[in-house]
């Protein structure tokens, strides 16, 4: 039944690229970039996949079982727009193209000088007869290295001033995931890029790699009362784990400078690093306004796009930056939400 659905799966991928994507670059003198246009359709068709699941999967949860409900929509459909653009291949082309001549250079560089790119299987050879373990193993590797992207966004200035557009969403969906700024993701996409390069990750899995993480990250962003159990919560990023890396206001008895619940896909990352929050309340999202905060949550896109750069370029000049400005910081007046918060969401929950 899979082998089936992967060669319907690549006979439409031929079929659009032969049809409608190779045509016209053809006939524009642009024939160098058809195996780019074939990857293209590949993360397009993976997106169509993507949306219509989350679509049918999740968005009846939210429905069923919201955590908030808004009269207004408006910031939501902002993000539905970052979604069509991320999932249907838009914003990842982009980043690749500006990538792909990056790391070929690298790997040119790198074999030169003897070094081939290892893999998991050279160092356990019992992996290669055991595809879907081989496959987990990578995951691992590279959910560990995603679980420190994701904290040094929330660390280094720079890069915060760019994240900050995926934390100022106060109404917070499944769409919400791909709330990102062109570059942060730029950022992303470099550094799993790079870690999978260097981990000597299978072409072959690299995009089933990419759709798990990025299917469970919309599960996580859900706008659902959903929890996966006293066992499951340390076991998969959940909607209610997740949340609290949004909150708009942590606990005055948990000092997390930064923030905390930055793993991925595995809370195990959190546990070990001493940045795990596990609480049964579920918080309001957001961040507080402040001098190199983006504070438009309901703004559209290109204006927060415009307002990234902005504070890309406030981050980046050599002066400080008002405690309000940085991510997660805990003021008495936002411990105090939290806690009342967390005292009247506890007994709903």
């Amino acid at each position: 039944m899979i082998d089936q659905l992967i060669e319907i799966f690549v006979r439409l991928q031929g079929w659009l690229l032969e049809h409608l994507v190779q045509p016209p670059l053809l006939a524009l003198g642009f024939g160098s970039y058809l195996e780019l246009a074939f990857d293209g359709i590949e993360f397009f068709l993976c997106g169509v996949l993507q949306i219509s699941a989350a679509y049918l999967l999740l968005r009846p949860l939210e429905t069923w079982k919201p955590i908030e409900v808004w009269p207004d929509r408006k910031a939501v459909r902002v993000d539905v727009i970052y979604t069509l653009l991320d999932r249907l291949g838009v914003v990842p082309l982009a980043v690749f193209a500006l990538l792909a001549p990056l790391f070929v250079a690298i790997d040119g560089w790198l074999r030169f000088h003897g070094y081939i790119p290892w893999q998991i299987e050279d160092l356990i050879p019992a992996l290669e007869s055991r595809p879907l373990l081989s496959f987990f193993v990578y995951l691992v590797i590279l959910d560990f290295a995603e679980y420190w992207r994701h904290r040094l966004s929330h660390t280094w200035r720079w890069w915060w001033a760019l994240h900050a557009i995926h934390h100022s969403q106060r109404q917070m969906t499944l769409w919400t995931d791909s709330r990102n700024h062109w570059f942060d993701d730029l950022s992303n996409g470099f550094w799993f890029a790079i870690v999978a390069l260097l981990v000597g990750v299978p072409p072959g899995q690299f995009v089933g790699l990419l759709m798990v993480v990025r299917t469970i990250e919309n599960l996580s962003h859900l706008n659902a009362r959903l929890s996966f159990g006293r066992f499951g919560e340390h076991v998969l990023v959940s909607p209610r784990y997740h949340r609290w890396h949004h909150a708009l206001a942590l606990p005055a008895e948990r000092r997390f400078r930064y923030g905390c619940n930055f793993a991925v896909l595995f809370p195990i990352w959190d546990r070990i690093f001493g940045t795990q929050y596990m609480a049964r309340a579920l918080p309001p999202t957001g961040i507080e306004e402040g001098p190199a905060a983006l504070t438009h949550a309901d703004s559209g896109y290109w204006r927060q796009q415009w307002e990234g750069i902005r504070g890309l370029v406030a981050a980046l000049r050599p002066q400080r930056v008002a405690l309000a400005s940085e991510p997660a910081s805990i003021s008495a007046e936002r411990s105090a939400k939290a806690e009342r918060s967390e005292q009247t969401e506890g007994s709903h929950a």
